[in-house]
């Protein structure tokens, strides 16, 4: 068995979506926030949110996952 470094849902790219009260199926609106950065994206249409989301995955993207042998005093 081989153990993936990368698990199949990271925690970096657990959202919460909120939708507005005045939402509707055809004017979908509200805000996008990503659990871990915190960042946050307003949406006034489907289209915006999964430009939004989009955006949010190409910019953690670029991140690298943190290496999880760093942080613990190892480095000599």
């Amino acid at each position: 068995m081989t153990l993936k470094p990368e698990p199949k849902y990271p925690s970096r790219r657990a959202y919460v979506l909120k939708v507005r009260s005045d939402a509707k199926p055809d004017a979908l609106a509200g805000r996008l926030e990503n659990l871990v950065t915190g960042r946050q994206s307003e949406f006034a249409s489907a289209r915006e949110l999964l430009d939004s989301l989009a955006s949010d995955l190409a910019a953690s993207g670029a991140e690298r996952p943190a290496d999880p042998a760093r942080g613990r005093g190892d480095d000599r």
